[in-house]
């Protein structure tokens, strides 16, 4: 009868190491399925990007294009955000570790629309920043470096996104494309003219 116990206590114990690594595998397999997702999206907002650039042509008729919002920092590079038709909705401007993006004052983003929540907040901002946290935990980054966000919204119309501590060439990259790709469905699903 010892044996037997003694047995059954040690299949118990590898049933719970078991466990334990399925669970963690579990997760990792989790995250690495998110990070794919979120890559496939980037992808496909690159391709459409490149496969439906309209051709620009100017001309003398044209108008001035409208003076950029007060609220981003000077001396930034402005990037604009375009639709596949070409339609300007927004701007990103990168100066010293901020992302500051914009609307334009002509469209209509539901600062609620699942874009902006589910997505880019949910998805994309909210991991990062608790990898910060995590890693200013663990000391590999000072507290003052973990990424900080604010989204400024006008009665349900989004109006800015700042975004501090971004990081890296790649996490840049990535906060680049995403936006775009927010910005894009968010304008699709309103109609995005005021």
């Amino acid at each position: 009868m010892v044996i037997l116990a003694s047995s059954d206590q040690q299949l118990t114990k590898k049933l719970a190491e078991m466990k334990t690594f399925l669970e963690r595998r579990l997760r990792q397999q989790e995250e690495e399925v998110t990070y794919l997702r979120s890559f496939i999206e980037v992808v496909d907002s690159l391709l459409a990007e490149r496969s439906f650039r309209p051709v620009e042509i100017s001309s003398p008729s044209e108008p001035e294009p409208a003076a950029k919002p007060k609220m981003i920092p000077k001396g930034a590079d402005s990037v604009p955000v375009l639709t596949v038709d070409g339609v300007r909705i927004g701007s990103i401007q990168v100066e010293q570790g901020a992302l500051h993006v914009t609307s334009e004052p002509n469209t209509n983003l539901d600062s609620n629309s699942p874009p902006l929540r589910s997505f880019l907040l949910a998805k994309v901002l909210e991991p990062m920043q608790t990898k910060d946290k995590e890693a200013a935990s663990a000391g590999t980054i000072p507290p003052e470096a973990i990424l900080t966000y604010n989204v400024e919204q006008d009665d349900g119309r989004l109006r800015a996104i700042h975004i501090q501590n971004y990081g890296d060439d790649r996490r840049l990259l990535e906060l680049k494309n995403a936006i775009r790709w927010t910005l894009r469905r968010m304008y699709e699903k309103t109609g995005g003219k005021k």
